[in-house]
């Protein structure tokens, strides 16, 4: 699949995926500041025109881990009709050095995987159909 990209800024890298065989594609980051509530502002410098029928979805790396950050809305979704950068927020776990800047421009923050994602039409039931599980939620299928 090819997808249009285009950098907002010269020192922008372009998401590569880091193995053969991987899903997801690094993103870098270009700059990093904080907002007005206290979050780490990871800028990539890049937008792109993902094909109607796909969405963008922007994950952490694994690597993350090893910080105190976790990615703020737990998965990004890019939509195909955004044509804006490309930014992943991140919270901080432990408040007690918030300047710290755990990602440096240059870094990995996050990966991104392009799929396609179904239209759906919602149609109201007065019956769901019967499973074995039924309406059993969290932990139901055990520890």
């Amino acid at each position: 699949m090819l997808v249009k990209i285009k950098r907002l800024h010269s020192s922008a890298i372009i998401p590569n995926y880091s193995r053969p065989g991987d899903a997801a594609m690094d993103l870098y980051a270009i700059d990093t500041d904080y907002d007005k509530y206290g979050n780490l502002v990871c800028h990539t410098g890049l937008a792109m025109e993902i094909p109607k029928g796909y969405a963008g979805f922007l994950f952490p790396r694994s690597s993350i881990a090893k910080t105190p950050l976790a990615l703020r809305n737990s998965v990004g979704v890019i939509d195909s009709g955004y044509r804006g950068e490309i930014i992943l927020k991140f919270n901080r776990e432990d408040r007690d050095n918030p300047e710290e800047t755990i990602y440096k421009v240059g870094d990995r923050i996050g990966q991104i995987m392009i799929m396609p994602y179904p239209e759906v039409t919602f149609f109201e039931a007065q019956e769901l159909s019967a499973t074995e599980r039924g309406d059993g939620g969290f932990g139901s299928t055990g520890a």
